[in-house]
């Protein structure tokens, strides 16, 4: 006879439960029995699908970063329309606004998690590395249309873009930025390159 009722996709629920505490409380909110309560589960469930809980944290933070590929799919298939500023603010406040931003504070966190990581993830931190990636290609192809000076170089202004929203987006107490003030930063960084 069954002891429990099926759950479904656990890990799934397991991870968006992690969201949802760490939007809420930020990383010290992540405790084992935390997420299963939070997914309601019982705290056996985490444990029978991952060795420990920094092996779940760094599926649960390799997962949210895979998300990013329709990002960044939508965000290159953006090129040549709109503006070139308007695509960006419009791309860093979606990606920032999201948990990527906690998934950030997480990282920096958590020691054993950034080990965990570092074991598939060699360089760089996960979100904020992909995110210049994805900015990086986009400003490529928008080069490669004309829209941007021909010596404009995206590996050098991506890391800038991202840097620059992360820093208006980090502090998760206060309001996030305005619209206006994430295209303000855009313009700043892109002012000499946009043709």
């Amino acid at each position: 006879m069954p002891t429990g009722v099926p759950i479904g996709d656990a890990r799934a629920r397991l991870f968006d439960a992690a969201d949802r505490l760490l939007l809420r409380g930020g990383p010290s909110a992540l405790t084992s029995r935390a997420v299963t309560e939070e997914a309601g589960t019982a705290k056996g469930v985490l444990h029978k699908h991952f060795d420990d809980f920094d092996g779940f944290l760094a599926e649960f933070v390799l997962d949210r970063v895979h998300r990013m590929d329709e990002r960044a799919a939508a965000l290159r298939g953006a090129a040549g329309t709109g503006t070139v500023t308007g695509n960006l603010t419009e791309a860093l406040t979606a990606l920032f606004g999201s948990v990527a931003i906690a998934i950030v504070a997480l990282v920096t966190f958590r020691d054993g998690l950034r080990a965990r990581l570092r074991e598939t993830w060699p360089v760089g931190v996960p979100v904020l590395t992909d995110a210049a990636e994805m900015i990086a290609d986009y400003l490529a192809a928008e080069r490669d249309l004309g829209r941007l000076d021909p010596g404009a170089a995206p590996e050098g202004l991506a890391p800038m873009l991202v840097g620059t929203a992360h820093l208006l987006f980090a502090d998760r107490t206060g309001e996030a930025p305005t619209e206006a003030a994430v295209r303000g930063a855009v313009e700043s960084v892109m002012g000499g390159v946009l043709v």
